[in-house]
């Protein structure tokens, strides 16, 4: 790590804590050479491979302004676009690879965004899952339908048994 006053290229790190909720490490480091201390955040990479094969890094924003064509006309707020693109980021982060096909990120996304509003849900899915009749909607519609009961069926706080579909 290069001193950014002196442009030394040795630093020692004096203190490290959890920065963003522990996704991120945030470090003081002191130069040998001039003395000076700065900061610095050590974040893992995740790249999403796309369908050409090529590569780029994780983006938040490439997630909310997906899933904001999907909402427009609803009554999602920016602040739940963004706590949706955290929980997206958060599950595929979880996943444990350091690259992760963007298929597997608009999938990702289908959950959390059912969550938050159905209708936009189904405009999402329509187009990333390739809804071409009317029955694939139908279905889409009718697998929101059947949760929804599911919901109804288990009190809050209680935990739902498990079976085997």
């Amino acid at each position: 790590m290069y001193c950014p006053y002196c442009r030394n290229p040795d630093s020692r790190v004096v203190d490290s804590r959890l920065a963003d909720d522990g996704s991120a490490i945030r470090r003081r480091r002191q130069c040998p050479e001039c003395g000076r201390r700065f900061s610095t955040v050590e974040t893992t990479s995740l790249s999403v491979v796309k369908r050409s094969g090529a590569g780029e890094p994780f983006s938040r924003s490439k997630i909310i302004n997906g899933v904001r064509k999907a909402c427009q006309g609803r009554p999602v707020t920016e602040d739940d676009l963004a706590l949706l693109a955290q929980e997206v980021e958060e599950n595929v982060r979880a996943s444990g690879v350091a690259e992760i096909d963007a298929h597997e990120v608009g999938l990702a996304i289908l959950g959390p965004l059912r969550k938050l509003d159905q209708i936009a849900y189904l405009r999402f899915a329509s187009v990333y899952q390739g809804f071409e009749s009317l029955e694939d909607f139908e279905e889409a519609i009718d697998t929101l339908r059947e949760q929804a009961k599911d919901n109804e069926r288990v009190p809050s706080g209680a935990q739902r048994p498990l079976t085997a579909r």
